[in-house]
């Protein structure tokens, strides 16, 4: 069986699309997730599953509109694509300061004319850069007040995201090996 990480765009911000996470947990149990694991209140899931990652994105998605009455997008990532992600963010050294750092994770990979038309956006001293699935942000900042936000690119590159600061990034890979 594999692990997987399954990361839940916008509940339980500001106290809006509340879901408790001890529901979450029962409810993933309940689709015949194994081991499953909650990393803070903003929908992080680990858990075992040998279905695919875009199977495991729809059912989730369904059952929490069915559980819960609303709609959430989720995106599922394997242990070893996140550690991928890990590996390949470009701002990410030894040196460097992971407040500054986020990872902002793509339904799908976007197509080549979207990718080509976001590439001329410059918000320095923030930066960004697009690998597959992953977009890599640099803010020099706070990620709040920059303008690369989870909006911004799901408008220009037509596809869902959300973000996860380097913190919680490094904190669910850690958790996944466990």
């Amino acid at each position: 069986m594999n692990r997987k990480i399954a990361i839940l765009r916008g509940i339980n911000v500001r106290g809006k699309r509340k879901i408790l996470m001890a529901d979450l947990k029962s409810m993933c149990e309940d689709l015949g997730l194994k081991d499953v694991t909650t990393y803070i209140q903003s929908g992080n899931l680990i858990f075992i599953s040998d279905r695919k990652n875009a199977e495991l994105e729809n059912n989730l998605e369904k059952a929490i509109t069915d559980k819960f009455g609303f709609d959430v997008p989720v995106i599922v990532r394997t242990e070893k694509e996140l550690e991928n992600s890990i590996n390949n963010n470009p701002f990410f050294d030894k040196h460097a300061d992971i407040k500054q750092l986020n990872l902002t994770f793509l339904k799908e990979k976007p197509n080549k004319e979207n990718f080509e038309k976001i590439l001329p956006f410059d918000y320095e001293p923030d930066k960004f850069q697009i690998d597959n699935k992953d977009v890599f942000i640099f803010c020099a900042g706070k990620y709040h007040e920059s303008k690369l936000t989870n909006n911004f690119f799901e408008k220009q590159l037509k596809v869902g995201a959300t973000t996860r600061n380097w913190k919680t990034v490094l904190k669910l890979s850690e958790l996944s090996k466990n």
